[in-house]
């Protein structure tokens, strides 16, 4: 047997899952901190490539929007400067249609943008939430459960709103504002050099408080989002586990917790409001002194020196006020950028995540057909986090096809782990585990799983009818199968009494059914897999006495032809299996039939001894 000191040396200094997660989370931590304010909106570009058209249009539109805008400056200079001055209606028509064409142009543009870049962030937003949910189903459950189920739905759903909004309306006002702002400097440069020329020196004094604080807001609004998962994750968790909350009365307690959780995601955020706030008003007031400063020399030049006309003066007003108001916009708009880029950021993070338990660039396909033949040879496993505490520690154990073993022993021996690694939820750090000869570190993990069925004691129902959760199983399967693992999970005569049968939806988690219910239901999912390996952890755990005897006459017709590993700490429902392995602290200490580890007086006979005993008492 291999010990606590006889792990091998390349075992020993391998670093573990959680310590490789844990270097992650500083690697992109340390990014965090020195990467560019805007650096993660480039994650986007890929999705925006993804639809061309809309992409392309909505900049073109934004490009004709802000023009006509600009426009509208001229048509009104000419239209004080020259339709004013002639008494005919033809040459005052025409200043006017020249106007409102300009108006044309630009409703028209404003509002074919609106709807190209709302259907642009719908799309990308849609296409975005489908790659981050599917990344993260391929994740390593080490990796996925150490963050909290809300934290995760909180990037999905939170974050993604954040950057949908700003796909929306931040990115195009801001590229709206940025070029009516450029635009309208440069037509007050071009209409009066002479006063305007120093506006290109008070311009990037204007927008200095803007870029100063970008990398400040960006940090503000990623601890907000942070804060915010944190708190989602907190009601995820008092809503998952409702009825623990209200047996043991612990509402207050909980929603303390959250109300906790959320004055810390208030605070974090207030501090972003506070500092965007005083970014935006600096920059408005400096940019408004240089503008007024240039409208008080252009109303000399009209009213005192005679050196520029009304129409010239009109037109310095509107490309002021026009330069003014892009100049907030774009203040405004720059705080959901930011708040964006750092909602980007955390879905990257998330992105970059790399499952360590993935099919090889050169892996070996599983044998067919299958045997259902299984090895476990010097197997050393650690939980993440918990090195070192070996969960198994020099295992081996070969089951022939077709056989039946029960794995027995204390809580905590490493029985439910044995399934884990067969599932290939986690390597082995030492040893391996193989499948019809097949090393499942060589194998595709889903050509792995489809020789499996699992019947966990506490297995997850979903929300759906009665069929699709024993579907679930086999997608494939017809009526007739659904039926037959129903019937032989002695679950048809309850489906068949419900309203609408198997069609008859169960609502979150099967909460509509009883416990045994339940717990048949999952059998049935197993048994329309008809998968080569069955394995059993407490099948039966759920069921009374009656239900118990009908379930494991089928289990064992079900059995027949397959090789099957049967988890139970009740004895008396293994004692008809091939071989019973008895397992403790990680290893096999013992193994045979009930009647020869009967007479053996080790630990599988002290617990038959107890077991039995308490049920005759």
């Amino acid at each position: 047997m291999i010990g606590h000191e006889s792990v091998p040396p390349v075992v020993a200094g391998r670093p573990s899952a959680g310590h490789l997660l844990k270097q992650a989370f500083q690697a992109a931590a340390g990014k965090r901190l020195g990467r560019k304010d805007l650096g993660p909106l480039a994650e986007l570009w890929p999705y925006l490539k993804a639809h061309p058209v809309d992409t392309v249009m909505g900049v073109v539109f934004v490009v004709v929007s802000s023009t006509a805008t600009l426009g509208l400056t001229v048509a009104s200079r000419r239209l004080v400067d020259r339709g004013f001055k002639v008494h005919t209606p033809h040459a005052l028509l025409a200043s006017f249609v020249i106007a409102a064409a300009a108006a044309a142009i630009f409703a028209l543009a404003t509002a074919l943008r609106i709807y190209f870049v709302n259907k642009l962030g719908e799309r990308v937003v849609v296409d975005l939430r489908k790659a981050v949910y599917d990344h993260v189903l391929k994740l390593d459950l080490a990796q996925v459960i150490k963050v909290r189920t809300g934290e995760l739905l909180s990037r999905m759903t939170t974050d993604m709103t954040i950057v949908e909004r700003m796909i929306s309306n931040g990115a195009p006002v801001a590229m709206r504002c940025t070029l009516t702002l450029l635009g309208a400097v440069v037509l007050l440069l071009a209409v009066s050099p002479s006063f305007t020329g120093w506006v290109v020196v008070l311009l990037p004094l204007g927008l200095a408080p803007l870029f100063l604080s970008g990398r400040h807001l960006r940090n503000l609004s990623t601890q907000a989002q942070d804060r915010f998962a944190e708190a989602i994750g907190c009601a995820g968790e008092g809503l998952e586990g409702l009825e623990t909350v209200l047996a043991f009365g612990q509402e207050r307690a909980i929603a303390g917790q959250y109300g906790h959780s959320l004055e810390r995601a208030f605070t974090a955020s207030r501090r972003f409001i506070r500092a965007r706030v005083t970014t935006t008003g600096m920059m408005i007031s400096l940019i408004a002194a240089g503008i007024l400063a240039v409208l008080y020399r252009c109303a000399i030049a009209v009213f005192v020196d005679h050196t520029m006309t009304p129409g010239v003066l009109l037109q310095l007003l509107m490309l002021s006020a026009l330069a003014a108001s892009s100049a907030r916009e774009l203040g405004e708009v720059w705080g959901e950028i930011q708040k964006a880029s750092g909602a980007l950021e955390r879905i990257s993070e998330l992105m970059a995540w790399r499952p360590t338990i993935a099919a090889p660039a050169l892996r070996k396909p599983m044998p067919k057909p299958a045997r259902g033949e299984i090895e476990f040879k010097d197997v050393v496993f650690a939980y993440p986090g918990r090195e070192d505490e070996l969960a198994l520690n020099g295992f081996s154990l070969k089951v022939r096809k077709g056989e039946r073993v029960a794995l027995v022993g204390p809580s905590g021996a490493g029985k439910s782990t044995v399934f884990r690694l067969l599932l290939r939820f986690y390597d082995p750090l030492h040893g391996h585990v193989a499948i019809d000869g097949v090393d499942l570190r060589d194998a595709d993990p889903r050509e792995v799983r489809e020789r499996l069925a699992l019947v966990a004691q506490d297995a997850a129902l979903f929300s759906g009818t009665a069929s699709d959760n024993i579907r679930f199983g086999n997608a494939e399967a017809g009526p007739e199968a659904l039926k037959a693992a129903a019937c032989a999970a002695q679950a048809a005569d309850f489906l068949a009494a419900l309203p609408q049968g198997f069609e008859t939806s169960i609502g979150e988690r099967a909460r509509t059914l009883s416990g045994g219910q339940r717990q048949r239901l999952v059998i049935a999912r197993a048994l329309v897999r008809d998968a080569p390996i069955l394995l059993l952890d407490e099948a039966t755990s759920a069921l009374d006495a009656e239900n118990e005897r009908l379930v494991q006459q089928a289990m064992h017709k079900a059995m027949d032809g397959r090789t099957s590993i049967v988890i139970a700490h009740r004895l008396a429902t293994v004692l008809e299996a091939d071989r019973i392995v008895v397992m403790d602290r990680g290893r096999v200490i013992e193994q045979g039939s009930h009647a020869e580890l009967s007479a053996r007086d080790g630990l599988y006979a002290r617990l038959a001894r107890l077991q039995f005993a308490a049920n005759a008492a």
